[in-house]
């Protein structure tokens, strides 16, 4: 299986690094092909220019964008892992879904309606936070960001949402329950690819 992962974190001595680390050693483990698009290693340019409107209108797809596209039309199995940060994904990342899941290349509008165009497609999405998980749950934050991630992004292109973990308290909840995150990234990975 071909498995892409984009992976969105400034740091590389962060917990986000070490979910990547796990992820990408338990899929090779497995067989898989694994690619990694680090997008603060590779500087993607998030900003959705006009210019970029443009050409994608005009069939001239930017190079950075086409080269993130041929990544993903490879891919058997999209993995993200991110933080989650002001309620979002970086901004990096939100970037990267605009300019590269673009119209005619990830959906388009068809005369039944929304055209998924990455339909046969696995999805995974792995994220941390530093509130409580017990608060995002309780004020309907991880129910929230579910929805726009799974739903908003993946479904609609036709990507079959096949898990989403959120790792809460990271910054606080100490060495052994870090650890024991780091378990249950390896045996959810190990148990759906």
């Amino acid at each position: 299986m071909n498995h892409l992962i984009v992976y969105a974190h400034p740091s590389s001595e962060s917990f986000n690094h070490a979910v990547l680390d796990t992820t990408v050693s338990t899929l090779k483990e497995k067989g898989h092909q694994v690619t990694v698009r680090d997008l603060y290693t590779l500087g993607f340019q998030p900003v959705l220019k006009p210019e970029d409107t443009a050409a994608l209108r005009a069939g001239q797809t930017p190079s950075d964008i086409k080269i993130e596209q041929e990544h993903i039309a490879q891919a058997d199995a999209i993995t993200f892992i991110y933080p989650i940060w002001w309620t979002g994904m970086p901004a990096i990342l939100k970037g990267y879904i605009d300019r590269v899941f673009s119209y005619g290349f990830a959906y388009a509008y068809g005369e039944t309606g929304i055209d998924k165009l990455l339909s046969g497609k696995k999805g995974l999405i792995i994220n941390t936070h530093g509130t409580p998980k017990e608060i995002y749950d309780q004020i309907g934050m991880t129910e929230g960001l579910k929805v726009t991630s799974d739903i908003g992004i993946l479904e609609f292109t036709g990507i079959e949402p096949v898990d989403h973990l959120l790792f809460g308290s990271v910054p606080s909840v100490g060495e052994e329950a870090l650890k024991a995150n780091l378990k249950q990234v390896q045996d959810k990975v190990a148990s759906l690819f």
